[in-house]
């Protein structure tokens, strides 16, 4: 901690976080060995918390993450959005295809950006909005395959056909961006992707991760 800082919001802060990766929820005891806090200091930070709809407590006493959260999340997907919107003209002027930036909603793919190029005799219609199974479409495709892998060279997915008859999708995911999972991609009218386009995704989707950090 720097002078510059808040112990009491740091960790707050913490305790989320530690909420955030359990799905089981977590005692009062367990927050406290793991901050290295006495509990009373828990205590605190729990009731301070759940003033603000962040945590809640059941029955047994296990805190978990609150429905306040939800209301804070609302907003990341227009700021998400404006830092991709740079990299996603580049990508679809440069590949004369509807470029988007898809992101993990539950089970589903979310596109919550989408860019068409401007100097195309026609395009693949992909709207912002556009919901899909994460095992259908190239978008999907990517993401599953960065939670499979390493994460340091993930590559990209191409497929055909998959989502709109006619239409091959080729995506990358995000990589290193902590509490955002998406890719990045194009659409576009064709049998197969040409060959320049899979590195292509790759090199934007390595840009928006960069202005995401």
């Amino acid at each position: 901690m720097t002078a510059e800082t808040s112990q009491t919001l740091d960790r707050g802060l913490r305790v989320l976080k530690l909420l955030a990766d359990t799905d089981h929820g977590l005692t009062v005891t367990e927050l406290s060995n793991k901050l290295g806090v006495n509990r009373t200091v828990v205590y605190r930070l729990l009731a301070t918390l759940e003033q603000h709809a962040l945590v809640r407590r059941d029955l047994g006493g296990r805190a978990r993450v609150g429905l306040g959260v939800l209301r804070l999340g609302r907003q990341v997907h227009p700021l998400v959005r404006e830092a991709a919107l740079p990299a996603l003209r580049s990508l679809a002027e440069d590949i004369g295809a509807t470029a988007h930036l898809t992101l993990v909603d539950g089970t589903e793919a979310l596109a919550v950006a989408v860019v068409e190029p401007t100097w195309t005799d026609y395009h693949v219609a992909y709207r912002t909005g556009f919901r899909h199974p994460l095992d259908r479409g190239a978008a999907g495709r990517a993401i599953l395959a960065a939670r499979q892998g390493s994460g340091s060279d993930p590559g990209y997915a191409l497929t055909h056909g998959e989502l709109e008859a006619g239409a091959s999708g080729a995506a990358a995911p995000l990589v290193g961006v902590t509490g955002i999972e998406g890719s990045v991609g194009v659409v576009m009218l064709a049998d197969s992707v040409p060959e320049r386009v899979g590195p292509r995704v790759v090199d934007a989707a390595r840009e928006v991760a960069d202005a995401l950090r």
